[in-house]
Parts: C-alpha cells; sequence; structure tokens
C-alpha cells in the first residue's frame, strides 16, 4: 500500500497516458484524383495505331547432341573431398547426362602414387562413389553410374612431381562399352 501513497504513481500514470497517445498510428489521408467534367474533357483525336504485323516465331533450336567431354574432377589430398574447381564440370556433366537418361557411364577413380596399393585403391573407389553421389543428388539416375578404382595405376602425370600427383587425383567420367 506504500507504493500506491507514493507521489510517483500519478506521475507514472501520465507519462504512460501520454505514451499511449503518442503511440497509436495516424492516418495519412490522400487526395482525391480531380474528378474530370465535361467541361474539361475533350475527346482526343489521335488516329488509331496501325496493326502490328505478327511476329515471326524464332525457329527451335537443333537439339544439341550431348557433349561427353567431361574432365578436371579433381580432389584434395589423400581424401574423397571434390575441390571447388570440380563443381562446375559436375554440373556441366549432369546436365548433359540429363539429356539422354538411357546412356550409361563408368566413373574411373584414380589416384596418386602416394601410399600403400590397397590405401589408393580404396581411394579410388571413395572417390568414384562422391562423384556419383555428387550426380545423383544433381538428377542423374544412378542406375547409369557404374564406378570402378583403378587405383594409381592409370596416370595422366608424372606421381614425382606434385603438379602431375594433383593431376592424378581425379576421377574420369567415360561411357560404358
Amino acid at each position: 500500500m506504500k507504493f500506491l501513497r507514493t507521489p510517483f504513481v500519478p506521475l507514472i500514470i501520465a507519462l504512460l497516458a501520454i505514451s499511449v497517445l503518442s503511440c497509436k498510428s495516424k492516418k495519412l489521408v490522400q487526395k482525391p484524383a480531380p474528378v474530370e467534367t465535361e467541361a474539361t474533357y475533350a475527346p482526343k483525336t489521335t488516329p488509331a495505331p496501325k496493326p502490328a504485323a505478327a511476329p515471326t516465331p524464332a525457329p527451335a533450336p537443333a537439339p544439341s547432341k550431348p557433349d561427353y567431354n567431361f574432365s578436371n574432377i579433381q580432389f584434395e589430398f589423400n581424401s574423397a573431398v571434390l575441390k571447388t574447381g570440380s563443381y562446375q564440370a559436375l554440373d556441366k556433366a549432369a546436365a548433359e547426362m540429363k539429356k539422354d537418361k538411357t546412356v550409361k557411364f563408368v566413373l574411373n577413380g584414380n589416384s596418386s602414387a602416394e601410399g600403400t596399393d590397397q590405401r589408393n585403391m580404396e581411394l579410388s573407389i571413395e572417390r568414384a562413389n562422391s562423384v556419383k553421389l555428387y550426380l545423383v543428388n544433381s538428377g542423374v539416375t544412378g542406375d547409369n553410374l557404374n564406378i570402378k578404382g583403378l587405383g594409381e595405376s592409370n596416370p595422366v602425370a608424372d606421381n614425382k612431381t606434385e603438379e602431375g600427383r594433383v593431376l592424378n587425383r581425379r576421377v574420369e567420367i567415360k561411357l560404358a562399352q
């Protein structure tokens, strides 16, 4: 009850009342558009536009033959993680593979010569599976993709240099025979 007797209560109530009134939304009134009367209306005497000739439809683009030349699918060292530069090549591959859903492909996984033969074989299979997963998530039918691990048996560059080893960490997409 002491709280009600304090002189600050009326002050607090007054401040709340002022803040509530100031928070009300204000309506903006727009001026109505002027109404045209017969005296201000003058009919326009512009000639009717000439009918435009119907545009000739553009010829339909010829269905392009799918381009199955896929390359630059590279991986990180000792990993089945795709390099970011490979996404563009895989997106292009997925778009081309969707053009003809009956074509079958082989995903050949490769590795550099670093590590044991067994680890390189496992790594090449993991890399091929990584590419298959990416393509399936992009809408390619998984039944049309077979994987094959080649390990370090099919190098495209010299495994004695780092540049060559980087090029050998790859997956090649080939047409199935």
